[in-house]
């Protein structure tokens, strides 16, 4: 099967509608899918055939994610999707974990780097190389300086193992890291992701993610908690658009955040989950920066005898808030009325006020911004299939 007939499939099940912007982004996809089949491997005296890759890029809400979603499930070889915040968070941790090797370690690392020495980018490309041959990058932007400093030798190592990179963003490679410190000696990069990638924008009229978000309310108040699950269960079809749901684990500063249910970007917890244990900012911070959609079930009533829980939800609202994480929630009450007396409960009145300001269309519309990475955040994802 194609991207392009899985793409009709979801239009004859009623899940997308005909778009001839994302029909055409399938095709460019398809030639990726092409390329990689007819790739020919590594010989006695050859490489393995170098493969062009895609930099897919457009506004908010076109439908970049969901044609990644249907492009990687069908690769030919063996592919790793990962969001780009996440990826970089790891290619840190790596050299790190390389520099603190002694030079006996590095030796004995020698069966994965060939002549490996003190510079890390080598041996961490070659891992991530032998971990996937096309590497699906969600959201892929550049905030950081440390980064930015990086990508160009990193990706040069990546393509020499050739590894294929196929990518969305909502910027062309030439916005990259705009009017960012030292942006001159980021433009080498720059060009080089031109070089090794087609560019391809998809120009989709229509915000489906926001019309999706727009189609029912954002805060739904039930007692009846069957109704609030199905509320929620329907609310992640929609968002999702049927795609197969995944568990995935967050490592964040070595402990592991469980997200039992997840896929195209849209993540699924109750509030037990996130806020009656013992969680913390770094904690949410992985949940806004990999997500740009969070669905969370049965908000309580809050009171002095719940001042913990309540400190950790207004905890993550404001990270989600910052992050401009678009929120779907069941509760028992309007924001206003969730705290409304005892300790803690005046300081709860902002929180009210962002979530009110997170129901609007004006907010719902934002662009998925992903947070500075907090010194020592030491966040990844491991995703399995549910």
């Amino acid at each position: 099967m194609s991207v392009e007939q899985a793409y009709q499939a979801r239009i004859d099940a009623g899940q997308l509608t005909e778009d001839s912007a994302q029909r055409e982004a399938a095709r460019k996809l398809d030639d990726v899918l092409e390329r990689l089949s007819e790739a020919k491997p590594a010989g006695l005296f050859r490489k393995e055939t170098k493969v062009k890759g895609l930099y897919l890029w457009g506004g908010v809400g076109r439908g970049k994610s969901m044609l990644m979603d249907l492009f990687h499930d069908l690769s030919p070889v063996k592919a790793k999707r990962v969001h780009f915040h996440e990826f970089m968070g790891r290619v840190h941790d790596e050299m790190n974990a390389w520099r603190d090797m002694s030079e006996a370690e590095r030796k004995r690392a020698d069966h994965r780097v060939k002549g490996a020495g003190a510079d890390p980018i080598p041996p961490v490309a070659k891992l991530i190389a032998s971990e996937a041959k096309l590497l699906c990058f969600d959201e892929f932007q550049v905030t950081q300086i440390a980064d930015a400093m990086i990508l160009g030798r990193l990706f040069e190592n990546l393509f020499e193992e050739r590894v294929t990179v196929v990518a969305t963003s909502n910027r062309h490679p030439d916005d990259l890291y705009k009017d960012g410190l030292n942006r001159q000696l980021f433009l080498p990069f720059i060009q080089r992701i031109k070089d090794e990638c087609d560019i391809f924008e998809l120009v989709a009229e229509r915000d489906y993610r926001l019309e999706r978000l727009t189609e029912a309310p954002v805060w739904h108040v039930s007692e009846d908690a069957n109704e609030r699950e199905k509320t929620l269960d329907e609310a992640f079809d929609r968002l999702t658009l049927g795609a197969r749901p995944n568990s995935c684990v967050l490592h964040v500063k070595g402990r592991q955040l469980q997200v039992s249910r997840e896929a195209a970007g849209v993540a699924r917890f109750s509030f037990t989950e996130l806020c009656a244990r013992p969680l913390g900012s770094r904690d949410y911070l992985a949940i806004a920066s990999t997500f740009h959609t969070v669905l969370l079930d049965d908000i309580p009533l809050l009171s002095k005898d719940k001042r913990n829980e309540a400190a950790r939800f207004v905890a993550l609202i404001d990270a989600l808030y910052e992050a401009r994480v678009k929120l779907v929630a069941t509760a028992q009450a309007e924001p206003e009325a969730l705290y409304p007396e005892g300790d803690g409960s005046f300081e709860f009145e902002r929180t009210a006020s962002r979530l009110f300001e997170m129901r609007s269309r004006d907010y719902l519309a934002l662009e998925h911004r992903t947070p500075p990475r907090a010194e020592n955040l030491d966040t990844d994802k491991t995703e399995t299939q549910a």
